[in-house]
């Protein structure tokens, strides 16, 4: 049986950080995660979808510095570049299919948008360099936890489909609640009002999809276009300017029909409707990129259960780490979705993990 002081459970954002802060204060830890890659829900990809150091971001892609100063901080204390999310020019918006797209001078916006040089995974890569190899596990799912007199004996499947055990003194567990709650069993069982609790929380990202057209140059900017646009006609509800710091041009847009609709049109047709959105609003160029990119997250089983098919709407700044009873020693919530600030968001990740942390080598 494999022994840690500290057994963190997710390895994306909130999960490296705790990985990274445990092990500046030399305490023994093993970061267990599901996929068979560090990073979980940030994903950068080149624009054949394969992961790259330098890419598109599936998943988050921005953070404000002036709103998330935990964000900033960490973004400056890794050595990270940065750059600003094009707005310049003018947005489109289309109210309805009987009537062309409308457009717009913007309104200056308050607290600028950045993305990282790199991708979102740029994060990621930075984290890993602190972190001892040895003490990673990927393709290990957890499936079970158990309260023992010392601690909590974790069981796993490894990747090769064998069952393990780990012990731990304590727990992180850095993934949304709502996983925790359909995918690990626990003994004694968790309070009917935890679970209850974890299941309500909407785990973000997951009920969406975005679609990106990657192109040889930023043509839409040519018109005096920001890239931005909203709309009420579809499929995309709202799109964006995804242009690289490296100036390889790409729009993107997050797919506003439901997880269910999404499955039954099938990945070519939404692509297709999806192009001929670009092409009315950004003009004819926009229908002959040189490649696209789907990622459908209601459809990635390590991201979304069955309940986040459906959008639930913003998540809450419920504190949603207090656990009672006997589990409230042991076990400690550090996924975005538990933040009491920025929820969801990257920002969330890294507030949760420091609180987390804190709980954990916290005596009593």
């Amino acid at each position: 049986m494999k022994r840690c002081e500290v057994a963190i459970v997710g390895a994306g954002l909130a999960g490296l950080c705790a990985a990274r802060a445990l092990k500046s204060m030399g305490i023994d830890f093993l970061l267990l995660e599901a996929r068979d890659r560090l990073g979980g829900r940030i994903l950068t990809s080149d624009e054949h979808g394969m992961p790259t150091d330098d890419g598109f971001d599936l998943g988050p892609s921005w953070f404000w510095p002036m709103m998330q100063p935990d964000m900033a901080d960490l973004v400056s204390e890794l050595g990270l570049q940065s750059f600003s999310q094009n707005n310049n020019g003018d947005v489109i918006f289309e109210r309805m299919s009987r009537e062309g797209p409308q457009r717009y001078r913007p309104v200056e916006q308050q607290g600028k948008s950045l993305r990282l040089t790199g991708g979102s995974a740029a994060l990621v890569r930075a984290l890993e360099r602190d972190i001892p190899a040895d003490r990673i596990r990927l393709n290990t799912h957890v499936s079970a936890m158990a309260l023992t007199g010392e601690g909590v004996e974790i069981t796993l499947k490894t990747p090769d489909g064998m069952a393990a055990v780990v012990h731990a003194s304590k727990v992180i567990c850095a993934l949304p609640p709502r996983l925790l709650e359909a995918n690990v069993t626990f003994t004694p069982p968790q309070e009917q009002s935890t679970l209850a609790r974890w299941r309500d929380t909407p785990t973000w990202m997951a009920p969406h999809a975005k679609f990106f057209a990657i192109y040889n140059r930023p043509f839409w900017r040519d018109d005096g276009l920001s890239g931005t646009a909203q709309s009420m006609v579809g499929p995309m509800v709202e799109m964006h300017d995804a242009t690289l710091a490296n100036g390889k041009a790409a729009l993107f847009g997050f797919i506003g029909i439901g997880a269910d609709q999404r499955a039954a049109l099938g990945d070519e047709a939404l692509k297709k409707a999806c192009l001929a959105q670009f092409a009315r609003i950004f003009g004819a160029g926009a229908s002959e990129p040189r490649s696209t990119l789907l990622k459908d997250w209601a459809a990635d089983p390590l991201t979304a259960t069955s309940r986040d098919r459906l959008a639930t709407g913003h998540l809450s700044a419920e504190d949603a780490n207090s656990l009672s009873g006997l589990w409230g020693q042991r076990l400690f919530m550090a996924g975005s979705e538990t933040s009491a600030i920025e929820a969801g968001f990257l920002a969330g990740a890294v507030a949760a993990a420091k609180r987390a942390v804190l709980a954990v080598v916290s005596p009593g």
